[in-house]
Protein backbone atom coordinates (compact mmCIF):
# COMPACT_ATOMS: atom_id res chain seq x y z
CA UNK A 1 0.00 0.00 0.00
CA UNK A 2 1.41 3.39 -1.00
CA UNK A 3 1.83 6.25 1.46
CA UNK A 4 -0.44 8.35 -0.75
CA UNK A 5 -4.20 8.38 -0.98
CA UNK A 6 -5.71 7.96 -4.44
CA UNK A 7 -6.63 11.65 -4.91
CA UNK A 8 -3.10 12.73 -4.06
CA UNK A 9 -1.65 10.17 -6.45
CA UNK A 10 -3.85 11.50 -9.22
CA UNK A 11 -2.82 15.10 -8.56
CA UNK A 12 0.90 14.38 -8.61
CA UNK A 13 0.62 11.99 -11.54
CA UNK A 14 -1.18 14.65 -13.54
CA UNK A 15 1.59 17.15 -12.81
CA UNK A 16 4.28 14.72 -13.93
CA UNK A 17 2.37 13.77 -17.06
CA UNK A 18 1.81 17.42 -17.95
CA UNK A 19 5.53 18.09 -17.55
CA UNK A 20 6.33 15.21 -19.86
CA UNK A 21 3.95 16.43 -22.53
CA UNK A 22 5.61 19.84 -22.61
CA UNK A 23 9.16 18.54 -22.41
CA UNK A 24 11.70 19.54 -25.03
CA UNK A 25 15.32 18.44 -24.76
CA UNK A 26 17.62 20.48 -27.01
CA UNK A 27 20.20 18.49 -28.91
CA UNK A 28 18.69 15.11 -28.11
CA UNK A 29 18.27 14.08 -31.71
CA UNK A 30 18.63 10.37 -30.94
CA UNK A 31 16.33 10.39 -27.94
CA UNK A 32 12.67 9.57 -27.82
CA UNK A 33 9.99 11.93 -29.11
CA UNK A 34 7.64 13.60 -26.65
CA UNK A 35 4.95 11.08 -27.52
CA UNK A 36 7.32 8.21 -26.79
CA UNK A 37 8.30 9.78 -23.47
CA UNK A 38 4.68 10.14 -22.42
CA UNK A 39 4.17 6.50 -23.34
CA UNK A 40 6.78 5.43 -20.79
CA UNK A 41 4.87 7.03 -17.92
CA UNK A 42 2.69 4.17 -16.73
CA UNK A 43 0.71 4.42 -13.49
CA UNK A 44 3.46 2.44 -11.77
CA UNK A 45 6.27 4.72 -12.92
CA UNK A 46 4.24 7.82 -12.13
CA UNK A 47 3.53 6.73 -8.56
CA UNK A 48 7.14 5.64 -8.07
CA UNK A 49 8.26 8.98 -9.46
CA UNK A 50 6.11 10.85 -6.96
CA UNK A 51 7.40 8.75 -4.08
CA UNK A 52 11.01 9.24 -5.14
CA UNK A 53 10.79 13.00 -4.54
CA UNK A 54 8.06 13.68 -1.98
CA UNK A 55 7.18 10.43 -0.26
CA UNK A 56 10.02 10.37 2.25
CA UNK A 57 12.32 8.57 -0.18
CA UNK A 58 14.22 11.82 -0.77
CA UNK A 59 14.98 12.37 2.89
CA UNK A 60 18.02 12.28 5.19
CA UNK A 61 16.15 9.98 7.58
CA UNK A 62 16.74 6.24 7.08
CA UNK A 63 13.44 5.19 8.67
CA UNK A 64 11.46 7.44 6.32
CA UNK A 65 13.50 6.22 3.38
CA UNK A 66 12.88 2.59 4.27
CA UNK A 67 9.12 3.06 4.69
CA UNK A 68 8.83 5.00 1.44
CA UNK A 69 10.99 2.59 -0.56
CA UNK A 70 8.90 -0.36 0.58
CA UNK A 71 5.82 1.44 -0.77
CA UNK A 72 7.23 1.51 -4.29
CA UNK A 73 6.53 -1.12 -6.91
CA UNK A 74 9.69 -2.68 -8.33
CA UNK A 75 9.56 -2.56 -12.11
CA UNK A 76 11.53 -3.08 -15.29
CA UNK A 77 10.11 0.16 -16.71
CA UNK A 78 12.17 3.31 -17.17
CA UNK A 79 11.67 5.77 -14.29
CA UNK A 80 10.12 9.19 -14.74
CA UNK A 81 13.37 11.00 -14.01
CA UNK A 82 15.07 9.38 -17.00
CA UNK A 83 12.22 10.41 -19.28
CA UNK A 84 12.16 13.99 -18.02
CA UNK A 85 15.85 14.71 -17.49
CA UNK A 86 18.06 12.11 -19.20
CA UNK A 87 21.15 14.29 -19.47
CA UNK A 88 21.51 14.85 -15.71
CA UNK A 89 20.24 11.43 -14.61
CA UNK A 90 22.90 8.74 -14.23
CA UNK A 91 22.30 5.05 -14.88
CA UNK A 92 24.10 3.09 -12.15
CA UNK A 93 24.69 -0.64 -12.65
CA UNK A 94 25.63 -2.65 -9.57
CA UNK A 95 28.19 -5.41 -9.79
CA UNK A 96 28.05 -9.03 -8.66
CA UNK A 97 30.77 -11.54 -7.95
CA UNK A 98 32.84 -12.68 -10.92
CA UNK A 99 34.02 -16.19 -11.65
CA UNK A 100 37.61 -16.90 -10.54
CA UNK A 101 38.84 -16.35 -14.11
CA UNK A 102 37.36 -12.83 -14.16
CA UNK A 103 34.37 -13.58 -16.36
CA UNK A 104 30.84 -12.59 -15.42
CA UNK A 105 28.14 -14.75 -13.93
CA UNK A 106 24.68 -14.81 -15.60
CA UNK A 107 23.29 -12.71 -12.74
CA UNK A 108 25.56 -9.82 -13.64
CA UNK A 109 24.95 -10.19 -17.36
CA UNK A 110 21.22 -9.85 -16.72
CA UNK A 111 21.80 -6.57 -14.90
CA UNK A 112 23.86 -5.32 -17.82
CA UNK A 113 21.19 -6.31 -20.33
CA UNK A 114 18.65 -4.24 -18.41
CA UNK A 115 21.08 -1.32 -18.25
CA UNK A 116 21.81 -1.64 -21.97
CA UNK A 117 18.12 -1.24 -22.78
CA UNK A 118 18.00 1.96 -20.74
CA UNK A 119 21.24 3.23 -22.25
CA UNK A 120 19.96 2.68 -25.77
CA UNK A 121 16.64 4.31 -25.03
CA UNK A 122 18.26 7.33 -23.34
CA UNK A 123 21.51 7.77 -25.28
CA UNK A 124 22.65 10.93 -23.48
CA UNK A 125 22.43 9.55 -19.95
CA UNK A 126 25.81 8.95 -18.24
CA UNK A 127 26.50 5.45 -16.95
CA UNK A 128 28.34 4.37 -13.79
CA UNK A 129 29.36 0.75 -13.29
CA UNK A 130 30.01 0.02 -9.62
CA UNK A 131 31.86 -2.95 -8.16
CA UNK A 132 35.30 -4.00 -6.99
CA UNK A 133 36.39 -7.44 -5.69
CA UNK A 134 38.74 -8.37 -8.55
CA UNK A 135 39.15 -11.88 -9.90
CA UNK A 136 42.24 -12.66 -12.00
CA UNK A 137 43.03 -8.93 -11.95
CA UNK A 138 39.62 -7.88 -13.29
CA UNK A 139 37.18 -5.86 -11.17
CA UNK A 140 33.42 -6.11 -11.54
CA UNK A 141 33.36 -2.54 -12.88
CA UNK A 142 36.00 -3.32 -15.51
CA UNK A 143 34.12 -6.40 -16.67
CA UNK A 144 30.86 -4.46 -16.87
CA UNK A 145 32.40 -1.60 -18.80
CA UNK A 146 33.98 -4.00 -21.30
CA UNK A 147 30.63 -5.74 -21.83
CA UNK A 148 28.77 -2.48 -22.41
CA UNK A 149 31.39 -1.22 -24.85
CA UNK A 150 31.31 -4.55 -26.71
CA UNK A 151 27.54 -4.08 -27.01
CA UNK A 152 27.75 -0.66 -28.61
CA UNK A 153 27.86 1.84 -25.72
CA UNK A 154 30.53 4.52 -26.23
CA UNK A 155 33.33 4.15 -23.69
CA UNK A 156 33.19 7.86 -22.88
CA UNK A 157 29.69 7.44 -21.43
CA UNK A 158 30.86 4.95 -18.82
CA UNK A 159 32.60 5.68 -15.52
CA UNK A 160 34.08 2.88 -13.43
CA UNK A 161 33.68 2.81 -9.66
CA UNK A 162 35.91 -0.16 -8.97
CA UNK A 163 36.62 -0.17 -5.23
CA UNK A 164 33.29 -1.19 -3.68
CA UNK A 165 33.02 -4.48 -1.79
CA UNK A 166 29.36 -4.23 -0.70
CA UNK A 167 26.09 -2.52 -1.59
CA UNK A 168 26.67 0.13 1.08
CA UNK A 169 30.06 0.91 -0.48
CA UNK A 170 28.48 0.92 -3.95
CA UNK A 171 26.17 3.64 -2.68
CA UNK A 172 28.76 5.68 -0.80
CA UNK A 173 31.41 5.60 -3.51
CA UNK A 174 28.96 6.24 -6.33
CA UNK A 175 27.49 9.16 -4.39
CA UNK A 176 30.88 10.86 -4.50
CA UNK A 177 30.88 10.60 -8.30
CA UNK A 178 27.30 11.83 -8.56
CA UNK A 179 28.07 14.82 -6.36
CA UNK A 180 31.24 15.69 -8.26
CA UNK A 181 29.41 15.80 -11.59
CA UNK A 182 26.33 17.62 -10.26
CA UNK A 183 23.93 14.83 -11.15
CA UNK A 184 20.24 15.60 -10.76
CA UNK A 185 19.32 12.00 -10.00
CA UNK A 186 20.34 8.37 -10.42
CA UNK A 187 18.66 5.15 -11.52
CA UNK A 188 20.00 2.02 -9.85
CA UNK A 189 19.90 -1.16 -11.96
CA UNK A 190 20.19 -4.53 -10.23
CA UNK A 191 18.44 -7.85 -9.60
CA UNK A 192 14.87 -8.06 -8.23
CA UNK A 193 15.92 -9.45 -4.84
CA UNK A 194 18.59 -6.78 -4.48
CA UNK A 195 16.95 -3.59 -5.71
CA UNK A 196 14.94 -2.53 -2.68
CA UNK A 197 17.93 -2.82 -0.33
CA UNK A 198 20.16 -1.08 -2.87
CA UNK A 199 17.73 1.84 -3.27
CA UNK A 200 17.59 2.30 0.49
CA UNK A 201 21.40 2.33 0.72
CA UNK A 202 21.69 4.81 -2.16
CA UNK A 203 19.00 7.09 -0.75
CA UNK A 204 20.76 7.08 2.62
CA UNK A 205 24.10 7.80 0.94
CA UNK A 206 22.82 10.87 -0.95
CA UNK A 207 21.09 12.18 2.18
CA UNK A 208 18.13 13.62 0.32
CA UNK A 209 20.29 15.72 -2.02
CA UNK A 210 18.94 14.09 -5.20
CA UNK A 211 16.20 11.53 -6.00
CA UNK A 212 17.09 7.88 -6.55
CA UNK A 213 14.99 5.49 -8.66
CA UNK A 214 15.43 1.84 -9.56
CA UNK A 215 15.01 -0.68 -12.36
CA UNK A 216 15.05 -4.46 -11.95
CA UNK A 217 16.74 -6.79 -14.38
CA UNK A 218 13.93 -8.97 -15.78
CA UNK A 219 15.99 -12.10 -16.35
Amino acid sequence: MSAFSLPRRIVFSSVLAAAAVGLAIPGQAAAESSADIVGTLSPTTLVNGVLSVVGGCQSPDRDQITTCTRAETLTTQAPVMLALNPLATNIVVLGAGLYPDGTMRPLLVSRLQAALQLAQRFPISPIIVSGGVPQSGVTEAQAMRQWLVANGIPALRITEENTSRSTVENAQNTNELLEQRGAAGAVVVTSPDHLQRAMIDFRVAVGGRIPIAGVVAPF
